[in-house]
């Protein structure tokens, strides 16, 4: 049985982050994983957002940490060049009274902000030309940005294993037992010894709490659904763009992604499955009718997809983020909306509070911060530019995806960090093929073949063990159901066929 001085329980972004960390020190550190890759729950279905940190007060740790966390994602991109932009961000709002967003403007402030203000009509359409000229005012926040979470995630555990962690895929854990010098912590096929335990579980942070008989919270499931429109949609916004928060969400959000997606969404509906991560269509064409309001030039022509996800909210309706009355098992739980972007400042909470445990935090000269990026972000070319290094024979230069112009050299590349990669879809996280318009038709079996040479395994191109089960809203669906809601209360636009 290996022994570890930590090992970290979940491989999103909050137990990618504190492990990367943990590894500017002299400690033996482990990150188990139940699902075949990092970043598989949350991490990878959400809004991509670097918060600005006025919308959650600072008498909760969801605000008192928001703003220290955005204040270190520059540097963070500079060493691990995961893709972080930024752009700002309006709250706007149709009506002449502004008390909503003094509020929230007086609520940042008190979190430290400094780079708030609140704007009107004529600042409004100069920035954002492309918006409903019915927007009078905006609360503008200029340090808030976008980021590609998923991409965030691999950087940090590829950058963690390079500086000595151990990364355990497939590997659920089924038991915690509790001795006198730490813990010893089972999955199916093997055990760790350790002397701390980080939950960082997600969803499943309050089945794991329990396993060393802690039962103080409960996490309540919360879908949100999403539309990614094609790459390029996003160009005509410039700033994140958010409604009014609600009492459940910070309300339905209209942003480019950092690859220039436009992207809509979340909406927020609390479920018992853990794992459904369906889209269902009428909450699908409601965020677009939200949204449609804000940016009447939205195209349901251009739809990509629909997705979702489940955030982590527990029953203190807060971050969780304390050593436990079991001396040694630290829960970081309940990590909702804005916990990507609190990330690295959850993370130095958990190291004070590792090295108030007593903990010694020595630190590694040998650590490397840096990781050279798989892919950067750059214009797509005219087909006929690349169209002769699709059908070349095996190189670097042959065109993998065409819809995302990715290389086999970037697929190779991306093989080859330190982090296995089983299935297309990990390929397609890191290296962005099959993220475009025919979303794999063309380039599923190409990756495919990549992987069988890379890795000696097979790998079926029609198989997405990753989506079993999982009912998704396309894009023939929601224009056929946008087009039925015509005239009534609820109808848009017509639409064009």
């Amino acid at each position: 049985m290996a022994s570890y001085d930590v090992v970290v329980i979940g491989a999103g972004i909050i137990g990618t982050i504190i492990a990367r960390e943990l590894t500017r020190y002299r400690l033996k550190v482990a990150i188990l994983e139940r699902a075949n890759d990092v970043s598989m729950g949350a991490t990878k279905a959400n809004s991509a957002i670097v918060h600005g940190g006025y919308a959650e007060p600072k008498t909760t740790l969801r605000g008192r940490l928001c703003y220290p966390g955005r204040k270190q994602f520059k540097r963070l991109n500079e060493e691990l060049n995961f893709g972080f932009r930024e752009t700002g961000s309006l709250v706007v709002v149709s009506e002449d009274d502004t008390a909503s967003l003094q509020a929230l403007f007086e609520q940042g402030v008190a979190n430290g902000l400094t780079d708030l203000s609140i704007i009107g009509a004529d600042e409004i359409r100069r920035m954002e030309p492309a918006l409903s000229p019915d927007i009078k005012w905006a609360l503008h926040c200029r340090g808030a940005g976008v980021c590609s979470p998923y991409e965030m995630a691999i950087a940090l555990a590829e950058n963690a294993v390079a500086n000595g962690a151990r990364l355990q895929l497939d590997e659920e854990v089924v038991r915690i037992a509790k001795q006198k010098n730490g813990f010893v912590v089972t999955t199916g096929p093997s055990q760790y010894q350790t002397r701390y335990v980080i939950n960082t579980a997600g969803i499943h942070a309050d089945r794991i709490a329990q396993m060393v008989g802690l039962d103080d919270f409960k996490i309540i499931p919360r879908s949100g659904a999403y539309i990614l429109f094609v790459r390029g949609t996003g160009d005509p916004i410039n700033n994140i763009i958010f409604q009014l928060p609600t009492s459940q969400s910070k309300g339905v959000v209209l942003t480019s992604t950092y690859h220039g997606n436009l992207m809509i969404g979340p909406d927020a509906a609390d479920q018992e499955d853990r794992e459904d991560t369906s889209t269902q269509i009428e909450r699908v064409a409601a965020i677009y009718q939200s949204c449609q309001r804000l940016y009447p030039d939205m195209d349901p022509g251009k739809f990509l997809r629909s997705f979702a996800g489940i955030r982590a909210k527990s029953t203190t309706d807060d971050f969780i983020i304390e050593e436990t009355s079991v001396p040694g098992f630290i829960n970081v739980a309940g990590i909702q909306s804005p916990g990507l972007t609190a990330a690295p400042a959850i993370a130095d909470l958990v190291l004070d509070i590792l090295e108030n445990a007593g903990l010694e935090l020595n630190k590694d000269p040998d650590f490397n911060p840096n990781r050279r990026p798989i892919i950067t972000r750059q214009p797509l070319l005219p087909y006929p530019e690349i169209e002769h290094l699709v059908d070349i024979p095996p190189s670097k230069e042959k065109i993998i995806c065409r819809c995302e112009q990715v290389t086999e050299g970037e697929i190779v590349d991306a093989l080859h960090r330190g982090i296995p990669v089983q299935s297309i879809d990990g390929a397609k996280r890191r290296t962005r093929a099959s993220m475009g318009w025919c979303q794999g038709g063309f380039c599923h079996p190409r990756i495919a073949e990549v992987m069988e040479r890379e890795s000696g395994k097979s790998i079926d191109p029609l198989f997405d063990i990753e989506h079993s089960g999982v009912n998704r809203v396309g894009k023939s669906e929601l224009k056929d159901y946008l087009d039925g809601l015509c005239g009534s209360p609820l109808g848009g636009q017509k639409t064009n066929k």
